[in-house]
């Protein structure tokens, strides 16, 4: 089992930058593949970004690529989102998982507790 902890979230700007993280306990972080999800009042839990266990295949959602990048660090059990070029629309609460290969919240058998962005105009 692995429990994660997200943090990093906050307020800004059109056009502003964030760098959430995702610490992760236990010792078998590197066995999972992880990924960020967002949800947004009214809405379902969308797939942002994954990232395979080594840290070397990387996969971003339409709406975040060209803005979003997702890294690890395996020796620290983390994984990192890098949120630049932030839009209004990008205002929800971000979600890290871990899980297997996927884009469906189904496929992520670990949650955090999530971190609010909030993006103004």
């Amino acid at each position: 089992q692995v429990q994660l902890v997200e943090s990093g979230g906050g307020g800004v700007h059109t056009g502003g930058s964030l760098r959430l993280s995702c610490a992760a306990s236990g010792r078998t972080f590197g066995t999972y593949v992880m990924g960020w999800f967002r949800q947004a009042p009214g809405n379902e839990r969308e797939f942002v970004a994954r990232i395979n266990r080594g840290g070397s295949v990387t996969s971003i959602a339409d709406s975040a690529k060209g803005r979003f990048t997702i890294s690890r660090d395996n020796a620290k059990s983390t994984v990192y989102l890098q949120m630049n070029s932030l839009k209004p629309e990008d205002t929800a609460i971000y979600y890290c998982a871990a899980g297997d290969w996927g884009t469906s919240p189904k496929q992520y058998d670990y949650w955090g507790q999530g971190t609010q962005v909030t993006v103004s105009s």
